[in-house]
C-alpha cells in the first residue's frame, strides 16, 4: 500500500466513525511531509453548519495547529469528491495535492455527489441556479473600503 493509499483508508475510516455517530459519510486527513497535521469529518448533521464539510474541518484544523492561513505544502486525502466549496478552500489555503476516494459517481446514487454543482458554477453567472449580481455601492463620507485596507496593511507613516 502506497502512502496516498493508506491515508485515503485512514479518511475512509474517519468517515466510517462519523456514521456511527450519526454524521455523513465523509472525513478528510492533511498531511505534510508525511506526518498527519489534521483530520475532520462532516459535522453538518451535528452542528447545523452547511459548510461543515469534512475537508473544511481539517483546513481548520491544520491553520489553527499551524498558527497560519498558508498551508502551502499540504496534501489533502478525503474520502469523498470535495465539493467546490472545498476545493476552492483548498487552493486558496495553499494545498498542493488533492486525492479522494470516492467519485461523484460513486456517490450519486445515494445523494452524494457535487456534480450538479460543479456544472452549475461552470455557467455565466445569469445562467447560473442562484442570482448573483454585481451592485457597485459605496458609502459617502468615508473612504474606500478596499483603499482603507491596503493603507491600513501598510502600517503607520
Amino acid at each position: 500500500m502506497n502512502q496516498a493509499q493508506r491515508f485515503l483508508c485512514e479518511a475512509i475510516e474517519l468517515a466510517r466513525s462519523n456514521m456511527d455517530k450519526g454524521g455523513r459519510p465523509f472525513g478528510a486527513v492533511i498531511v505534510r511531509e508525511g506526518e498527519v497535521i489534521a483530520t475532520g469529518v462532516n459535522e453538518i448533521v451535528a452542528t447545523n453548519d452547511p459548510t461543515a464539510h469534512a475537508e473544511l474541518t481539517a483546513l481548520r484544523a491544520a491553520s489553527r495547529k499551524l498558527a497560519s492561513p498558508s498551508l502551502a505544502g499540504c496534501v489533502v486525502y478525503a474520502s469523498g469528491h470535495p465539493c467546490p466549496m472545498c476545493m476552492a478552500a483548498m487552493r486558496i489555503s495553499g494545498v498542493s495535492e488533492v486525492y479522494y476516494a470516492y467519485s461523484n459517481d460513486d456517490g450519486a446514487p445515494y445523494g452524494l455527489s457535487s456534480a450538479a454543482v460543479y456544472a452549475d458554477l461552470a455557467k455565466p453567472f445569469a445562467e447560473q441556479s442562484m442570482k448573483i449580481a454585481y451592485s457597485p455601492v459605496r458609502l459617502e463620507g468615508g473612504p474606500d473600503l478596499y483603499a482603507e485596507w491596503k493603507r491600513r496593511q501598510a502600517g503607520p507613516t
